[in-house]
């Protein structure tokens, strides 16, 4: 009688992959920062077109925009992200006894929330102004936080998933989560009318950036790299 395959972990990307993902994303969040920046043209008639539309939409579909302020405000608001995040520090260091990556998944999140800052400062996009709003909101407009902060603390538990070596039920699970979350908060931002597509647009790819430059550092740093499969 042979014996059933084992539900194995997936091989982890080599790090060669990964190094390229990295300077693939980091080369498109430059280039979108800086069409941003020098406020290229066709990309702000884009943005207004989409602003345009969406705006309508949240206006006439009273029932949908109060839903997306319910997900925006508090399913995908950045700072349950960084909640969920610090659940996972604490139960890695307690009831994993893997310190090291704790301490690494916390400075990830610390730093790339602290990069979300810089750039708002730096770029100082305005955001939408609506003369009939239906959310609002504070500082500056690029990169979205929202999308930002929900792409790199979805990004890198869904990593850990993998790193720890998850089956295939809870990965495919972690990933739909995922994906539904980063995409969802991106549409709620800009159906909101507080966010210009282009800002959802580059909260993705520097989120995606922060996840890729967080795995390579773990995979040279982790003192015990071997044993959990990176």
């Amino acid at each position: 009688m042979q014996t059933p395959p084992v539900d194995s972990p997936p091989a982890p990307p080599q790090p060669r992959t990964a190094l390229r993902a990295a300077w693939a994303l980091a080369v498109c969040s430059a280039l979108v920062l800086t069409l941003v920046a020098v406020e290229w043209g066709p990309l702000l008639r884009l943005d207004d077109d989409i602003a345009g539309t969406t705006h309508r939409w949240a206006v006439e579909e009273g029932g949908v925009t109060r839903t997306m302020r319910v997900l925006t405000d508090w399913v995908w608001d950045p700072w349950t992200m960084r909640l969920l995040c610090a659940v996972v520090v604490v139960w890695l260091w307690w009831r994993r006894g893997d310190r090291w990556t704790a301490g690494w998944l916390a400075a990830v999140c610390l730093s790339g929330s602290l990069l979300q800052q810089v750039l708002k400062a730096a770029v100082d996009r305005p955001r939408p102004v609506w003369p009939d709003p239906v959310d609002s909101a504070h500082y500056a407009a690029f990169p979205s936080g929202h999308a930002m902060t929900a792409t790199f603390v979805c990004g890198l538990l869904v990593w850990l998933l993998h790193h720890y070596g998850a089956g295939r039920l809870p990965r495919r699970a972690g990933l739909a989560v995922a994906l539904v979350s980063v995409a969802g908060v991106g549409v709620t931002r800009v159906w909101l009318g507080v966010h210009w597509a282009s800002d959802v647009v580059g909260g993705w790819l520097l989120g995606a950036l922060v996840v890729a430059l967080a795995v390579l550092v773990h995979r040279r740093g982790h003192p015990r790299a071997d044993r959990h499969g990176s």
